[in-house]
């Protein structure tokens, strides 16, 4: 009788040290208000420069001051320096020591490729091509914790670490490529994924270890997020946050976004953050071909003032994720100025500071909603932004 007692006691106890913990997490949970800082220096090198309402300034001072608190950065393999595609170990850990300093949290992103990993690109890097699978697999944790282990010794621990980049159709093709129906290749996608597990956790220092995340381009899918997710879940891949992607004249409305976000939380209980949004300040020539139903998404007017709205809306968006699971909004290249001799994205169009590096409003409202938020500081005068 008595131990039966004394096990039911020690079971409560459990249990309440165990909701404790799982409260502990829910309130210092980090939200993530940032960007995708990864071409900064380049743009630098190449003449970009920078400025709030009072004038020239450190582009990381004013988004810090607006509230950010996270630079994404991306890592390629053996990059190709083709373009903006630069970004190779001791570049990012120079920018990512910059980061640091200004009291950002680091997000890396590792793309497993020596240029653009996405839903239409995933190629291995050169010196993996000739690899069996499960040499891959070693090579993946490997060098995964060869990267970490170079960002804790430079002081610039990883606050989340991403593995592969927008992977809704697999990575480190063909290995890892998903082919619909085949159970072999969601196995092998998985194994890989598993790898870069390991690898994160072989350097792990004790105590904060990074968290990982999974990313996927499908921000206004619910069915293929689902899909994915569920076969993570079947394949006991261990990872602690959703990154979403979420370009409207891609992946859909807001009101789709916001079906996969409720959806998605309630289904799989982990924070989400849409990781890579963006949208123009001012017109931009889409091409109906390649993006259907624009009527129906781009309902934002494609200025300053609509660009801010967009960012309002995603970002209230976010915040009203089931369970609080909503984890933060993350731009797309927002320092994507016109710069001499280099074409950017979108002709700087979807960046968030204008052709002279002038801050826009979408900038500071980025943390819309959020306690200690920071308005939006006095604009120039119309007359002195032309």
């Amino acid at each position: 009788m008595y131990r039966r007692r004394f096990s039911i006691v020690i079971a409560v106890l459990i249990a309440l040290v165990a909701s404790d913990r799982a409260a502990g997490q829910a309130t210092t949970r980090p939200y993530l208000v940032g960007g995708d800082l990864s071409a900064l220096t380049h743009i630098e090198q190449l003449g970009g420069a920078f400025r709030d309402a009072d004038g020239p300034a450190d582009p990381l001072v004013i988004m810090k001051q607006a509230g950010w608190n996270c630079a994404r950065l991306r890592l390629f393999v053996n990059p190709t320096k083709r373009g903006f595609v630069v970004n190779d170990l001791p570049y990012t850990l120079a920018l990512a020591k910059r980061c640091k300093a200004q009291g950002y949290m680091i997000l890396l992103d590792l793309h497993y490729s020596d240029t653009w990993a996405d839903p239409g690109h995933q190629t291995k890097p050169k010196q993996w091509e000739n690899l069996t699978f499960e040499q891959l697999e070693r090579r993946v944790e490997r060098y995964t914790a060869q990267v970490l282990s170079a960002f804790n010794r430079n002081g610039v621990r990883p606050d989340v670490v991403q593995l592969g980049n927008e992977i809704s159709n697999g990575m480190l093709w063909p290995e890892g490529k998903l082919f619909t129906g085949e159970q072999a290749q969601w196995e092998q996608l998985a194994r890989l994924l598993k790898a870069g597990v390991r690898g994160v956790e072989r350097v792990a220092k004790p105590g904060k270890p990074p968290l990982i995340m999974i990313h996927l381009a499908n921000g206004g899918s619910t069915q293929r997020t689902a899909a994915f997710f569920d076969q993570m879940q079947a394949h006991g891949v261990r990872y602690d946050m959703i990154g979403l992607s979420y370009y409207p004249w891609w992946h859909g409305t807001l009101a789709q976004l916001k079906d996969n976000l409720n959806h998605t939380a309630k289904r799989f209980g982990k924070p989400i953050v849409v990781v890579e949004t963006a949208y123009t300040w001012q017109p931009h020539e889409f091409n109906p071909e390649k993006h259907k139903n624009l009527e129906a998404t781009m309902t934002w007017p494609q200025t300053p003032e609509g660009q801010a709205q967009f960012t309002r809306d995603v970002a209230e968006a976010v915040r009203q994720t089931p369970d609080g699971l909503g984890a933060g909004v993350v731009w797309w290249h927002p320092e994507s100025i016109p710069v001499e001799g280099r074409g950017v994205w979108m002709r700087g169009r979807a960046a968030l500071f204008d052709d002279k590096g002038r801050a826009l409003p979408a900038l500071y409202e980025l943390n819309h909603g959020l306690k200690n938020s920071t308005p939006a500081p006095r604009q120039p005068k119309s007359a002195e932004r032309q």
